[in-house]
C-alpha cells in the first residue's frame, strides 16, 4: 500500500518487449480511480534507475529494448503505460481513442510512479528519459520537483511539426470543440488505428529502421489491446495549452539533454531548440539521419543516442 495506491500483479508480454528477463509488472490504483500499469526491470542495477517517461500511444513493451540497453550499462528502468494508454485504464468507451480529462492529471501518474519506484526501494539515483508526448509530461515533472539527477528528453513534444497556416485551425478547432461539447471527437482527417498499423515503412515518420518497424507492427497484431489511434479533440487542445505554457516558463535546475533527429516531422525541433537554449546546463544534439524515434533507429544512430545517454547519466552520478 503506498499514500492511499494499490498495487498488485499486471501481465506483461515478455516475448514482444525483448528486455531484460527480470521485469515485473504491477497495477497501480490512484486515489482518482484510475488504474496504471507499471513496469520495472533490473531493480538490481548499481548505477541507479532511469525513468522511462513514455510518449502517445506508447506501452512498456516497446521499451524493452532500451531497458535492455540500459541493464547493460549498469541502470534499473521504471516506467508506466500513461492513463489513456497501454494496458492503463482507457478513459472513454472507445479504447482506440486517445483521450485524457485535465492535462495536470498526467502529474498525478508522475506521483503514482515515483511512489511506486520508492516502494520497490529501485536504486539512486534517478534519472529521466522522456519521449515525446513523455517529454512535456517530464519537463512539467521537472519544474514540479520531479527528483532525478538529470534528464534526457528524445524528440520531445513541445510543440507539433505543423505549418503556419495548420497552427491556428487547430487552435480554433479543439477551442470549438469545447463550446459545442465535441471534445470527444478525434481530429478531422485522424484514423481510428494505431500508426504503425495504417502506415507503410516507406512512409512512417517514427523510424528509418525497417526491422524496428516490423517488430513495432508484430505488437499490434499480437496484441492489440496495447495500441491506442488517434487523440480526441479535447486532447489536442490541453495539449496545445500545455506546451504553450512550457515554453514560458522557468527552466528547471537540472542537467539536460535534448535528442531530435535530422529528418523530425511529428514535433517542432525548432521549439526544442529554443526551449533548451534558455536551460542553463542543457544542450541539444542533432542526430543525423534519424526520424521521430532516435532509440528506436538504426544501430548506428541508436548506439550514438545511447552514448549520449548514458554520458549524461554518468556525467551527473559523478558530479
Amino acid at each position: 500500500m503506498l499514500d492511499g495506491l494499490t498495487e498488485t500483479r499486471a501481465p506483461f508480454h515478455r516475448r514482444l518487449a525483448q528486455g531484460p528477463a527480470e521485469a515485473e509488472a504491477r497495477w497501480v490504483m490512484l486515489p482518482d480511480g484510475v488504474r496504471l500499469r507499471a513496469v520495472h526491470w533490473a531493480r538490481d542495477a548499481p548505477m541507479g534507475t532511469v525513468l522511462v517517461f513514455t510518449g502517445r500511444t506508447e506501452y512498456a513493451e516497446k521499451y524493452g529494448r532500451v531497458a535492455g540497453d540500459l541493464r547493460s550499462r549498469g541502470y534499473a528502468t521504471l516506467t508506466v503505460d500513461w492513463r489513456g494508454q497501454g494496458l492503463s485504464d482507457r478513459l472513454r468507451g472507445d479504447r482506440s481513442l486517445g483521450h485524457v480529462g485535465k492535462w495536470s492529471d498526467y502529474q498525478r501518474d508522475v506521483a503514482a510512479m515515483v511512489a511506486h519506484g520508492r516502494e520497490l526501494g529501485l536504486p539512486e539515483p534517478w534519472f529521466m528519459l522522456a519521449h515525446s508526448m513523455g517529454g512535456a509530461i517530464g519537463l512539467r515533472a521537472l519544474i514540479e520537483g520531479l527528483p532525478v539527477r538529470a534528464a534526457v528528453f528524445s524528440a520531445p513534444m513541445w510543440g507539433f511539426a505543423m505549418t503556419a497556416a495548420l497552427k491556428p485551425v487547430a487552435w480554433s478547432v479543439s477551442s470549438m470543440s469545447r463550446a459545442f461539447a465535441l471534445s470527444h471527437l478525434l481530429m478531422p482527417g485522424a484514423e481510428p488505428f494505431n500508426y504503425v498499423l495504417c502506415c507503410d515503412f516507406a512512409d512512417n515518420l517514427l523510424t528509418s529502421d525497417r526491422e524496428t518497424w516490423e517488430w513495432l507492427r508484430s505488437h499490434m497484431t499480437a496484441e492489440p489491446d496495447l495500441g491506442v489511434g488517434a487523440p480526441s479533440l479535447h486532447w489536442l487542445n490541453e495539449a496545445l495549452r500545455e506546451m504553450r505554457r512550457l515554453m514560458w516558463a522557468p527552466a528547471p535546475k537540472v542537467p539536460a539533454l535534448g535528442l531530435v533527429g535530422s529528418e523530425e516531422a511529428v514535433v517542432d525541433p525548432a521549439r526544442i531548440g529554443r526551449r533548451l537554449d534558455d536551460w542553463p546546463g542543457a544542450r541539444l544534439v542533432t542526430l543525423q539521419g534519424a526520424r521521430h524515434e532516435v532509440l528506436m533507429e538504426r544501430p548506428v544512430i541508436r548506439g550514438r543516442a545511447l552514448a549520449e545517454v548514458v554520458a549524461l547519466f554518468e556525467g551527473a552520478r559523478k558530479g
